[in-house]
């Protein structure tokens, strides 16, 4: 069973988001072996300048990288990745596996998005979609893509 830990920047607060997450974890346990780790999110002003944004990225980025698994196949979510559909996505979970991927990293950014030096350290950077999601979000989006994807490869109903 393909190990999956999901490294989030930033915290989820709010309950629905929670919820979603508690949701989709569990129906994930079916599949493979879920992890989700959070990085604290670097605390900026207002209106940070750059050098802030560019230190606090520099942060995440150790924190990040302490959590990686050695060796595992390393996904970057971020705007300049590359679109998928739900049925590319399941796709990609099973060439991963047929190579002998056994274990997935797949990192979510915070406000501010990833540092460089993850993007060009991933495997294969992924973007959601054109449009913009609070990184919370996001996080929820990817876990039931991550469910979607498996009950696609399994030939489920829950994706029609």
């Amino acid at each position: 069973m393909i190990g999956i830990k999901i490294i989030c920047v930033g915290r989820l607060k709010e309950k629905f988001y929670i919820d979603a997450q508690k949701e989709f974890f569990k129906r994930l346990t079916g599949y493979c072996k879920p992890e989700i780790i959070e990085i604290p999110e670097a605390l900026l002003p207002q209106n940070p300048s750059e050098a802030e944004v560019l230190q606090s990225l520099e942060k995440e980025c150790a924190a990040i990288e302490r959590k990686l698994t050695a060796g595992a196949y390393l996904i970057a979510l971020c705007v300049e990745g590359r679109e998928m559909d739900s049925s590319e996505l399941s796709n990609l979970l099973a060439d991963c596996a047929g190579r002998g991927e056994s274990k997935l990293n797949l990192v979510i950014g915070g406000s501010f998005g990833l540092h460089q030096r993850i993007k060009d350290r991933a495997n294969m950077r992924i973007s959601l979609s054109k449009m913009t999601f609070p990184h919370n979000l996001a996080r929820i989006i990817l876990l039931e893509q991550l469910y979607r994807a498996f009950k696609i490869t399994e030939g489920g109903k829950y994706h029609k």
